[in-house]
């Protein structure tokens, strides 16, 4: 008589893909864990189906030309996202992910989310709604888009299904990249409140990824996967230095945490190959109201359980369970992320742009084609430059192709005048800035050139770090601009022709 498969061996098995009569079963996630006795009970993904046979909505896109939204499918059950129905869907205009299907079948999608007791920057407190093109990836050579999280950035489920609540054991894993993260609270991925408000210790089980060192941290400088279990990240048993917990920086992170009652883990690794190791697993912190935990069960994405959005990342795919898993279960699951063959792609388009070179950019817009990007101090603006113009206004119209100081991927611009200083974007408005070799100011000063929404320019702009945002002139003052945000300068009236430009040879160099 033969014995039962063991967990382990239905996990490995799954993982690796068996013949079941004539029947060559590949495992999702999901599939995984179910193996496991631990299914998922929300399964989030904007690159690939989390279940060999879904073949449902992974997330809907919101089009700034008319407000139309689509639904994006993977290309065949259990396979990567459709990110060419989605170019085509969004093609000469602005789109925004609005929601992040669950596809465990227990409805527990991701929409914007609502106010908090830490307010949003939208009216009404509402936060932003992330670019459909701000993380662009491929799994094993598909490509497929991510969740770009910029600051004032989040999605949440205050009524969600059947997840942990009160000191019930759950597991949840997320797919992050590891170089897109700053110290403010809190990217977070998994359980909170339901009122969107701080209730106390103990409230939230959720994974954080990110170098705050407000709370608990790990070794070196982070960043560092913890999790963040409400008024405190926790790299281990108390809110202090976890030294087992190490800085993590992979392009692509896989992390894990789990709890159950008077027991909880973190585990991590490079999700790009490898095996995942454990930082921390055991007996809950001492301190009041988290032995045992009072989870609520609501569910989170970039932001905290109060609606904390000052936090940034990039989401690609994650699970919450029902139950403990095991590690050999997560460990079958990290083979199936490493099998998918994340990997970077190009961020721009348009027009090619070349490290070193010399640009200028003309305004498309009707009325304003005489117009090029130059400054007056430190204010970027447009002015009319012809060849009749001073040696001075030709060289503010003209600059530096550089290398993004925040992202090789992308490009800053540089001054011809002033050399050293950059063009970045300060509350939203372009500034000439001198380089302060601030992780920050690499950031605001890096922007990834498209093909121009108008069929006028060569490219639009947008900024790395907000890729809802564009070069826009607006009263021939610069501004990183969003389609429709709540600004005066995020108007909709000419917004593709405002942030159009043609990249021409520099007036100076």
């Amino acid at each position: 008589m033969l014995s039962r498969p063991s967990i382990v061996q239905r996990a490995w098995a799954l993982a690796l893909g068996v013949i079941a009569g004539s029947t060559l079963v590949l495992a999702g996630p999901c599939d995984l864990y179910a193996s496991g006795d631990t299914p998922c009970i929300a399964a989030h993904s904007t690159t690939r189906a989390l279940y060999s046979a879904y073949s449902g909505s992974l997330y809907q896109v919101k089009r700034g030309s008319d407000s139309a939204t689509t639904a994006i499918v993977p290309l065949t059950a259990g396979g990567v996202a459709n990110a060419a129905a989605q170019d085509t869907f969004c093609a000469n205009t602005t789109c925004l992910i609005t929601i992040i299907y669950d596809q465990s079948g227990n409805g527990n999608h991701l929409t914007q989310a609502p106010p908090g007791g830490f307010d949003g920057p939208e009216s009404n407190g509402y936060d932003n709604l992330a670019s459909a093109i701000g993380a662009p990836v491929t799994l094993n050579g598909k490509k497929a888009y991510g969740v770009f999280v910029s600051p004032g950035t989040g999605y949440r489920n205050n009524e969600a299904s059947n997840t942990a609540t009160g000191d019930e054991a759950e597991g949840m894993y997320a797919v992050l990249d590891g170089t897109h993260y700053n110290g403010a609270c809190c990217f977070d991925y998994g359980n909170a409140e339901t009122s969107s408000t701080d209730t106390g210790n103990g409230h939230m089980e959720a994974i954080y990824y990110g170098d705050s060192t407000s709370w608990g941290y790990g070794s070196g400088d982070g960043p560092w996967i913890m999790a963040d279990l409400e008024n405190g990240l926790f790299s281990g048993y108390s809110a202090t230095e976890n030294s087992a917990d190490p800085s993590i920086s992979y392009r692509f992170v896989s992390t894990i945490v789990k709890g159950e009652p008077d027991q909880w883990a973190i585990r991590g690794g490079n999700a790009a190959s490898g095996s995942l190791s454990t930082y921390y697993s055991g007996v809950r912190p001492s301190a009041s109201g988290y032995n045992p935990m009072s989870k609520e069960g609501a569910i989170i994405l970039g932001i905290g359980g109060d609606n904390s959005n000052g936090a940034q990342g990039t989401f690609y795919e994650g699970v919450m369970t029902s139950g403990y898993p095991t590690d050999a279960v997560e460990n079958s699951v990290q083979a199936n992320i490493v099998a998918a063959k994340y990997a970077v792609t190009s961020l721009v388009g348009g027009t090619a742009l070349t490290v070193g070179s010399y640009v200028s950019l003309r305004a498309t817009t009707s009325g304003y084609t005489t117009r090029y990007i130059a400054h007056t101090d430190t204010t970027i603006n447009t002015q009319v430059v012809t060849s009749s113009s001073s040696t001075t206004l030709k060289e503010e119209a003209s600059w530096k192709v550089v290398t993004g100081l925040g992202n090789s991927g992308c490009y800053s611009f540089e001054s011809v005048d002033t050399p050293g200083s950059y063009i970045r974007h300060y509350n939203f408005a372009l500034l000439l800035a001198a380089d302060d070799s601030t992780k920050q100011f690499y950031e605001d000063a890096t922007f990834c050139p498209l093909a121009s929404l108008n069929s006028a320019g060569t490219n639009s702009i947008r900024s790395w770090s907000y890729p809802t945002r564009y070069f826009r002139h607006y009263e021939d003052v610069l501004y990183v601009a969003s389609n429709g945000g709540v600004d005066t300068f995020d108007s909709t009236t000419s917004f593709n022709d405002d942030v159009s430009w043609v990249v021409t040879t520099a007036w100076a160099s």
